[in-house]
């Protein structure tokens, strides 16, 4: 009779029985999150689709004159020269550069291609670290809510702030201020596998690997190697040892070696007769630690963040990470996982806080010593950190999830509301940066239409043998175009025009 029973019962589960059956909500979170997780991805990744496709619609403005003509004379080692030397020190800046402008217009207009699928990959991949973490979750409800966190964290990235052109379509600030992210992402998941190896050459492979990613990435952006920087110096200290956090030595020895190769990149790049020129162009008239300065850049750092906070779409990297919560969260019936420890999730929840408000403090102070007082307007670079915001906001959000989830056992029987819920949230938030790609759209096709006409104009005028051609400035993404100053000789655009043309001197038209 007892074999029997329990055979009974076990049918029962398999066949959704009374006696075995799984709860509801388990069902219905197996069903209906996959559906709204698939609803999300398509949403935003047609949002980050139509800025890929808008890539092809991508033509030289502003530094796109210069890096160009550069790249295509100089080559790659030269034009790194030439950024060491005489731009700004940035040398793996240069080598990018180099490489994205290797072949003419081609790499520009790939470029926002290649970073929204390595970024959508990256993330993928260390939410599922973050699901280990947790204790596991069902795959395919996991995989669909990591894939819509992945891209409605991108979507947000792209079209939330107020220069969308810059952060996904300008290949010069793509290189600068989005592609380190993705650098260093990748150099995350790297150094997580590196610290989890048990054999000591991948180890040492990998420190290895770390301060080479730290020295490139020193040369390449200083707003993002202070925000990473920040942040491994942060994450280091709790994995002491002695902390109970890490079972060994190896995630401190690697955010060791990743802040030196920081370290030596900035000083390489501080140091460089580029940077030395570039300081010198506007000498700074008090110290930055001096009171006015202080508070100079205390009040740049409220306007940017008055201007972050006024862009609620934010909160819908939030709202995508609750949809992974109630994945983690166990369902009606069972026993919560084991909750993380108190250290673990006291970092969880406080590291961002202070690596994010710092980090961006330390952003403002770059851009007032480098622009003036209107640095903090360069929008560009605040994606920086703007990442790391939105990352800790799905953080948030998947342990607010979960939390409520297992806390309260009304919420658990509901899961499927809690899903529809946060996946309408979402929906809002991405509904929000509809306009903002509609604008981005119009203005780059008009701009690449206006564009191919006035270059074909000009080649004819230059293979006639013209030597001085005209211009008429197309003006996007709030950039620099020629004839921006009203003396010529300080035109850098204009003379990057020109050399690109392999013409004397433009005038305008």
């Amino acid at each position: 009779m007892g074999t029997a029973a329990t055979e009974g019962e076990r049918a029962g589960e398999r066949e959704g029985g009374d006696g075995g059956r799984l709860p509801r909500p388990a069902g219905a979170l197996r069903r209906l999150l996959p559906a709204v997780g698939g609803t999300l991805v398509a949403a935003a990744g047609g949002l980050i689709a139509v800025g890929c496709f808008l890539g092809l619609y991508v033509r030289p403005t502003s530094d796109d004159w210069c890096v160009a003509w550069k790249a295509r004379d100089l080559g790659v080692a030269g034009i790194t020269s030439d950024f060491y030397n005489t731009q700004n020190g940035r040398i793996a800046n240069a080598f990018l550069s180099g490489i994205v402008y290797g072949d003419g217009l081609a790499g520009p207009k790939i470029l926002p291609t290649v970073i929204a699928v390595t970024f959508t990959l990256g993330l993928v991949l260390l939410g599922r670290e973050f699901i280990r973490l947790r204790g596991g979750a069902p795959r395919l409800p996991a995989l669909s809510a990591l894939a819509a966190c992945a891209v409605v964290v991108q979507a947000l990235l792209y079209y939330g702030g107020p220069r969308s052109y810059q952060v996904l379509l300008w290949a010069p600030a793509t290189i600068s201020h989005t592609i380190p992210s993705v650098i260093g992402l990748w150099t995350l998941l790297l150094g997580i596998r590196t610290a989890r190896s048990p054999r000591a050459a991948v180890r040492r492979a990998g420190l290895a690997s770390a301060f080479l990613a730290g020295f490139v990435l020193g040369t390449l952006s200083e707003p993002f190697a202070l925000v990473s920087g920040l942040l491994a110096a942060a994450a280091g200290l709790p994995a002491l040892p002695r902390l109970g956090l890490a079972r060994n030595r190896h995630p401190v020895t690697w955010c060791l070696c990743y802040c030196s190769g920081l370290v030596c990149g900035l000083i390489v790049l501080y140091t460089s007769p580029g940077a030395r020129w570039r300081r010198a162009q506007q000498p700074a008239k008090e110290s930055l630690l001096s009171a006015g300065e202080l508070r100079g850049t205390a009040g740049d750092w409220l306007r940017m963040w008055d201007s972050v906070a006024g862009q609620w779409a934010y909160l819908g990297a939030a709202a995508a990470g609750v949809l992974l919560g109630l994945c983690l969260a166990a369902p009606a019936g069972r026993e919560p996982r084991p909750a993380l420890s108190r250290r673990m999730a006291a970092t969880l929840l406080l590291l961002p806080v202070p690596v994010v408000a710092l980090g961006s403090f330390a952003v403002v102070v770059g851009l007032r010593s480098g622009y003036g007082p209107s640095g903090w307007t360069y929008a560009r670079t605040w994606t920086s950190y703007l990442v790391l915001m939105e990352l800790a906001l799905c953080v948030y959000g998947s342990l607010l999830g979960q939390w409520a989830a297992d806390r309260f056992p009304a919420l658990r029987r509901r899961t499927g509301t809690a899903v529809v819920a946060a996946g309408a949230l979402t929906l809002l938030a991405l509904a929000a940066l509809v306009p903002s790609l509609q604008r981005l759209t119009t203005a780059t096709v008009t701009h690449a239409v206006a564009w191919d006409a006035q270059n074909s104009r000009i080649r004819t005028e230059v293979a006639r043998g013209t030597e001085d051609v005209g211009y008429r400035p197309l003006y996007i993404g709030d950039l620099a175009e020629p004839f921006f100053t009203s003396v010529y000789a300080r035109d850098w655009v204009a003379a990057c025009v020109s050399k690109w043309y392999r013409v004397d001197r433009i005038h305008r038209l």
